[in-house]
């Protein structure tokens, strides 16, 4: 079943992608993102109350942090008197901050707790603040969560758990206190940065902002930045960077690449791999141990024992599998072929991939994660 599979999504991979697949074009708003142009992480730590007896009492965070909720409102707890907090659970809150945020603004945060509680189902976090890398406070945190786990315990202490009720979202949760300054209104030039490195990418995407633009507009930082010229307002910026985004680009053609995961054995090849001249074979050997005892009865009136003779039968056999020609500048489709008619294993597959890479005839960066 797993070889059957192997060879399907190859077949289906080669008719995807064909023998070498034409670049395709692109708008430049997919190929990467303006600089300053980015989300920031916030961080923040609170108290979960409200929940059906499944907090954390034994975790000292959950112990000060709610005698420091409690606190702002005036209600101090006597020296050496613990509240008992099954009803509540500390937990960690993060949130994504978009670029150009302002204050007054609503996020999506996600709460998860950090102790024992065994579910924050019905519960809800007290207001908590939210801090950016830098230690400043830039939203503020409270509401009701939305849990997409359950979890249930009987009396005779069998569980059943779904998901993870250890963890929750608070749709618009947080209001936005501060906005970051990403530094789009100053200066002279707009940095745009690819994704990934690519000289020929930089290239085209210079070469079509110039050709929308006029000569000298843009111009390459290195193989990932293309620095553009900018001036005016806040207005006149954002005017340029929607006519840049929208810009359509013929996109490289990828290095060729095979991506093996050493874990599944999912094999992946792209469209420009070539594999050159080279003769492969593969071999399956296979050994068998048979175990037949047998029971061996003394003879009437010898007064012998009932013994057990061990019977062994060690058969070896091997799979002929005669050795197959790569022809020079074999395409994509060409080798899948040929590993078809060798019908190998996920397994074999990668030390075939392997060796064709140590002998210098797959022309393709081996990349095993």
């Amino acid at each position: 079943m797993q070889r059957s599979f192997l060879f399907a999504f190859l077949a289906l991979l080669v008719a995807s992608l064909g023998v070498a697949s034409p670049a395709s074009a692109a708008r430049i708003k997919d190929m990467g993102q303006f600089q300053g142009m980015r989300s920031n992480q916030l961080t923040g730590y609170g108290i979960v109350v409200g929940l059906a007896g499944t907090g954390d009492d034994s975790l000292d965070y959950s112990t000060l942090g709610m005698k420091g909720a409690v606190s702002r409102f005036g209600l101090t707890l006597p020296p050496g008197v613990n509240p008992a907090l099954k009803n509540a659970a500390a937990v960690m809150i993060t949130a994504e901050l978009p670029a150009f945020a302002k204050p007054g603004q609503r996020l999506d945060v996600t709460v998860s707790a950090i102790g024992k509680a065994k579910s924050l189902r019905g519960g809800t976090l007290v207001l908590a603040p939210l801090y950016g890398a830098d230690g400043q406070i830039y939203a503020m945190a409270q509401g009701n969560l939305v849990i997409g786990g359950l979890g249930v315990d009987a009396a005779d202490g069998s569980k059943l758990t779904v998901n993870v009720p250890s963890s929750g979202r608070i749709a618009n949760g947080a209001t936005i206190e501060r906005a970051v300054d990403t530094g789009f209104a100053y200066g002279d030039r707009l940095i745009f940065n690819l994704h990934q490195f690519d000289a020929t990418n930089a290239k085209r995407v210079t070469d079509a902002i110039n050709g929308a633009l006029g000569p000298g507009a843009a111009s390459m930082v290195d193989g990932a930045s293309i620095s553009i010229r900018a001036g005016g307002s806040g207005d006149d910026r954002m005017r340029l960077i929607s006519l840049v985004e929208n810009l359509d680009v013929v996109r490289a053609e990828p290095p060729a690449r095979v991506i093996v995961n050493a874990r599944t054995g999912t094999v992946v090849i792209n469209g420009a791999v070539r594999v050159g001249t080279a003769a492969v074979t593969q071999g399956k050997l296979t050994v068998s141990i048979k175990e037949s005892p047998a029971v061996v009865q003394p003879a009437p009136f010898s007064r012998g024992q009932t013994a057990v003779e061990p019977s062994s039968d060690i058969r070896a056999s091997e799979e002929y599998r005669p050795a197959f020609l790569m022809k020079p500048t074999a395409s994509l489709a060409e080798l899948v072929d040929a590993i078809n008619r060798m019908g190998v294993p996920p397994g074999d597959l990668v030390a075939i991939l392997e060796a064709l890479s140590q002998a210098g005839a797959l022309t393709a960066e081996l990349v095993i994660i």
